[in-house]
Order: structure tokens, then C-alpha cells, then sequence
């Protein structure tokens, strides 16, 4: 098991956690972040947290409600709660249901407190906002010394998915081929891998790069909605990988799907309007797509006796997702294109 061992001072935050972290067995309470409003002087946001520990073997960290709009990660995660004991687990399994607490609590990818996304504010800051402060006790106290982290997403309010695995390229082969085991574990239809971010990435995945903890996510259903696959395919995917891992080593679970390895570049690989309108799709999510093709229309309801902007693919390749509110402002996504990853 890895050593777990923070390399930074606690008490440079003022977030606690309230329970024991290296006890063994099975413990549950809440992160506490001192928040002081008009109504709650002396009061803290809570953050659920459990921990279930039993002996050696791996320190798996699950984390859901990054975006607080992303629903299926957060329920599936509710259900190991309540499902999980002791006897299940060989080494320890840290379950984070609602990460963004007050976004998941209204509903919204950011939080209504600071307007922070949870997913672009690490390394975080000690002295910033409630969401960047959360961000730097998760980086530099809680995920040092775990060995995998399974970070849970849907496409949320704005976006719809194919549903798939995504991740950062490994710089180490051995690393890569783990990551690539838990990719086709886990089942869903595609697996995205994405270039090695810098030193400075934003998002949770790049702050276990940063730790030196392999990190995985998912990008599962959208649109707002939780349909029976979408829940079906957290639910088998979540369990599968942390069979894999060796975490849950004697559950029994149903072989996983085939998944398509893809690979995800830069602006070319996505499509935006630079003007407001109306968007109308020209393709589906799920569609093979080639360079020059046409993508959509951007009608403009503002003044009907233009002719709607029509927007093209850069590349070719299959569209991993689409914007689904019709009415769009300059710089919003329309489409993410994957293009397949020979690893």
C-alpha cells in the first residue's frame, strides 16, 4: 500500500475532515469548510466523505459531483455506500459522492457560491474561493499516497456524450498499459486519451498526474437527463474497474463490452461558434464525420433575413459529443471529435 504521508502543512487550511482517514473499517462524516453568511455565521459547508479500509492492497480514491449537474457518478457512488463492507474490500477504497458539494446541492456545473469549476481550480489556493480551496486539501492533502483515482462525469446540462473512458497519456509504458487494463475494464463503448497536460493543468486528472496517481474518468450520458444505460454502464463499469484494481477482488461481474481506443488533440479536434444563434445540428453524436464536412447551422433569430452561418470539421473522425442547448453564444462547443489511438 502506498505511503499516504501529506508533503504539505495541514494546517495551512482551514478545511477538516472529520473522520480518520488511516483507521481501518468503515467510517463516514463530511469535509468541513468554514462559511460564514448573512444566515449562518459560525457555519462550514459540509462535503460528504466515507472511507472503507480493510488490510493491504490498493488506495482507490472515487470521486463524483466534480460538476455538480453530472448525475449518474453521483448515485452510483451512493449506492457503494450503502452496499459496501469491510469484508468487501482488500485495502482501501475513499468515496467522495458530491465533491462540489454546494453545485451538486443547486444543480449546476459550478458552484453558486464563487461560480468555481471544481475541474479547472486545482492546484487550488489555501486564501482563494471555496471551490479553490477544496481544490488544494484534495490535491496536496488527500491524494498523495493513493494509487488510482476514478473520476466520474457526465456530459452534464450543456453537452450530451458517447458514453467513454477518458484519460491523460501516460508517460511510462508500464503506466499506460495499467491504464489502458482499467480503460477496457471498465466497458464503456470509447476510450479517450488526451495529450500530457503541462505542470500547470487545471483539472483533477492532471492533479493526480501531479501527484504521481493514475487517474481515469468517465464522460457518461448528458443533456441533464439519467437514463437506464447511462446508470447500467456507470454501475458494471465502476465495480469492474475496481475488480481490476484488485480492490473488490472476489465480486462477480458480467465480461465487459469491447471499447474503441481514441485519441482527442486540440481546437482542431473541436468545432465553436464565434457568433449567437441558434445552433442546428448537421450530425449525431456517435457519426463518422470527414475534413470539410459540414457540422451546423447557426441560425440567427435576431435578424431571420440572414442566411443561417454554416460551420465545417476541420478533420475527419467520430463525434464524441454535442452541445444540447439550441441557443449559443461565440465560443461555445458544438462538437468534440475523437480520431482513433494506436497506444
Amino acid at each position: 500500500m502506498a505511503d499516504r504521508t501529506p508533503t504539505v502543512d495541514r494546517s495551512l487550511s482551514l478545511l477538516r475532515c472529520d473522520i480518520d482517514l488511516e483507521a481501518p473499517g468503515r467510517h463516514q462524516g463530511f469535509l468541513r469548510l468554514p462559511h460564514s453568511v448573512h444566515r449562518s455565521a459560525y457555519g462550514w459547508i459540509p462535503i460528504p466523505i466515507a472511507s472503507i479500509r480493510n488490510g493491504s492492497g490498493p488506495r482507490v480514491l472515487l470521486v463524483a459531483g466534480n460538476h455538480g449537474d453530472e448525475w449518474e457518478g453521483q448515485m452510483v457512488l451512493g449506492e457503494l455506500l450503502r452496499e459496501l463492507t469491510t469484508s468487501h474490500i482488500r485495502g482501501q477504497v475513499v468515496i467522495l459522492p458530491s465533491l462540489n458539494f454546494p453545485a451538486a446541492q443547486a444543480g449546476l456545473r459550478t458552484s453558486p457560491i464563487d461560480g468555481g469549476n471544481m475541474n479547472r481550480a486545482f492546484p487550488g489556493d489555501t486564501h482563494g474561493t471555496t471551490t479553490s480551496q477544496i481544490a488544494w486539501w484534495i490535491e496536496h492533502v488527500l491524494l498523495p499516497g493513493f494509487d488510482l483515482l476514478l473520476d466520474l462525469h457526465s456530459g452534464g446540462s450543456s453537452l450530451t456524450y458517447l458514453p467513454c473512458v477518458l484519460a491523460y497519456r501516460q508517460p511510462e509504458t508500464n503506466e499506460m498499459n495499467r491504464l489502458l487494463g482499467l480503460a477496457r475494464a471498465f466497458g464503456a463503448p470509447v476510450s479517450f486519451f488526451s495529450a500530457t497536460p503541462t505542470s500547470q493543468g487545471r483539472t483533477l486528472s492532471a492533479a493526480a498526474l501531479r501527484q504521481g496517481v493514475l487517474g481515469l474518468a468517465t464522460e457518461i450520458g448528458g443533456g441533464g437527463l439519467v437514463t437506464p444505460a447511462s446508470m447500467t454502464l456507470m454501475r458494471r463499469g465502476v465495480r469492474r474497474v475496481l475488480h481490476t484494481a484488485g480492490l473488490l477482488p472476489d465480486i462477480r461481474l458480467d465480461p465487459p463490452d469491447p471499447t474503441r481506443l481514441m485519441q482527442v488533440g486540440g481546437d482542431d479536434h473541436h468545432v465553436y461558434t464565434m457568433e449567437s444563434g441558434l445552433f442546428e445540428p448537421l450530425v449525431e453524436v456517435g457519426d463518422r464525420v470527414e475534413a470539410g464536412q459540414p457540422a451546423a447551422r447557426i441560425h440567427h433569430h435576431a435578424s431571420p433575413w440572414i442566411a443561417p452561418t454554416e460551420l465545417r470539421f476541420a478533420l475527419s473522425g467520430t463525434v464524441l459529443c454535442k452541445r444540447v442547448p439550441a441557443v449559443c453564444e461565440p465560443g461555445d462547443c458544438l462538437f468534440q471529435l475523437g480520431s482513433d489511438f494506436l497506444p
